[in-house]
C-alpha cells in the first residue's frame, strides 16, 4: 500500500522510496506582504499564487516532516508595573496580507491607499443563467466543497472564511476568527467560521465565453530514462482533460472548473515513447512522466526553446 509524502509541494502517494521527489525543503516566509519559501527566490503578493510556486529541490519522498523548525522567539520583556503598563503603547496586530479596504476608527470603509489596487470583488452568488460544471469546487476560502447536482441549492451549507489570511510573528490565522496556529499545514486545516446557504461555484462567470489560457508555467527534471514535467494549472477538470502523446509532441486540451481552457501543441526536445508515457492531475498542477525514446539528456523541455549551452545534470530540476 502506498504512503503519502509529507514534503511541502509534493504530497504524492508513493510505493518506491527511491522515486524522485520535487519539494520545498524550507519553511514558508511571509514578510511585508511578500510570500514565498525560504529555500528559493520567487516572491508573490497573492496568497493563491504562493500556493502554486513550483518546488525547487529534488530528493526522496519522506513520511516524516523534516522542514526546518522556525527559530525560537526571543524571551518576553520583563513585566511592567501597573503605572508603566498604562503608559506603554499597545502593539497593533497588523495583517501583512494586502486587504481590499481598510477600516477607519469610526468603522467606515476607506479607499485602498494609492499604489495598492483593490482586489476584485467576488460575486456572492452564482449567476442562475449559467450552467455549473459537474467538477466545480466552491470558491470560498476554507470550503472546497464539490458541486453535487442532486443536492438542492437551498439545502447547501457553505462553511468558509470570509476574511483574509493573517501572518504575524510566526502565528497564522484568518482575520474573521480568533484561532491562531504556528505551523503552515495547520493553518490550511483551520475550519471555516461562517455558514452561508449555497456554495459559490461560478459567481458571475464569464459572459463572453470561455477564457483562453495563453501560457502555463512548467518545470522539469530527468533521469536516464524519464523526463518528469510539472505543468502548473489549477482546477483542471479530470473527467474532461485530454492529453495526446505522440513521438515528438504532446497535445493538451485542459478545461478548468473556473471557466478557463489551456490548448497547446507542445513540441518536445527529443522523441518519447507514447505508450510508456503517462500523466496525472493534482490540485494545482498536472504531472507528466515522459519515457525517453533514445536515453539522451534534455538541455531544454521544448524544441522551440533557445538553448543556453548549460549542461543539465540528470536528476536536478530545471525550469522551462
Amino acid at each position: 500500500m502506498g504512503q503519502k509524502c509529507v514534503h511541502k509541494g509534493c504530497g504524492k502517494e508513493f510505493t518506491d522510496p527511491d522515486e524522485p521527489c520535487v519539494y520545498h525543503p524550507g519553511p514558508p516566509e511571509f514578510h511585508e506582504g511578500a510570500k514565498g519559501w525560504k529555500c528559493c527566490k520567487p516572491r508573490v503578493l497573492n496568497f493563491d499564487e504562493f500556493l502554486v510556486i513550483p518546488p525547487c529541490t529534488t530528493g526522496k519522498h519522506s513520511t516524516v516532516d523534516d522542514t526546518p523548525v522556525e527559530p525560537a522567539k526571543p524571551a518576553p520583556p520583563p513585566e511592567l508595573s501597573s503605572q508603566q503598563e498604562s503608559a506603554a503603547p499597545v502593539p497593533k496586530f497588523e495583517p501583512i496580507y494586502p486587504l481590499p479596504t481598510t477600516l477607519s476608527e469610526s468603522g467606515a470603509h476607506e479607499p485602498t491607499p494609492t499604489g495598492a489596487p483593490p482586489l476584485p470583488a467576488e460575486s456572492e452568488s452564482d449567476d442562475p443563467s449559467l450552467e455549473i460544471p459537474t467538477t466545480a469546487t466552491c470558491r470560498r476560502r476554507g470550503c472546497e466543497a464539490k458541486y453535487n447536482p442532486t443536492t438542492p441549492r437551498d439545502q447547501e451549507t457553505c462553511t468558509h472564511h470570509p476574511g483574509q489570511p493573517i501572518f504575524h510573528e510566526g502565528s497564522k490565522g484568518w482575520s474573521c476568527c480568533k484561532r491562531r496556529v504556528l505551523e503552515f499545514d495547520e493553518f490550511l486545516k483551520i475550519k471555516g467560521c461562517k455558514d452561508k446557504t449555497r456554495h459559490l461555484f461560478i459567481g458571475n462567470g464569464d459572459k463572453g465565453g470561455e477564457e483562453k489560457v495563453e501560457e502555463v508555467r512548467t518545470d522539469f527534471y530527468q533521469t536516464a530514462s524519464t523526463v518528469i514535467v510539472s505543468l502548473y494549472l489549477k482546477k483542471i477538470e479530470k473527467d474532461n482533460a485530454k492529453v495526446k502523446f505522440s513521438t515528438q509532441n504532446i497535445e493538451f486540451d485542459l478545461p478548468t472548473s473556473d471557466n478557463k481552457r489551456y490548448k497547446e501543441l507542445f513540441p518536445l526536445f527529443a522523441p518519447i515513447d507514447p505508450e510508456k508515457s503517462s500523466y496525472r492531475i493534482l490540485g494545482t498542477k498536472m504531472e507528466l512522466s515522459l519515457a525517453k525514446a533514445d536515453g539522451a539528456s534534455w538541455p531544454v523541455l521544448r524544441s522551440d526553446e533557445r538553448r543556453t549551452g548549460e549542461i543539465i545534470q540528470v536528476g536536478r530540476p530545471k525550469r522551462a
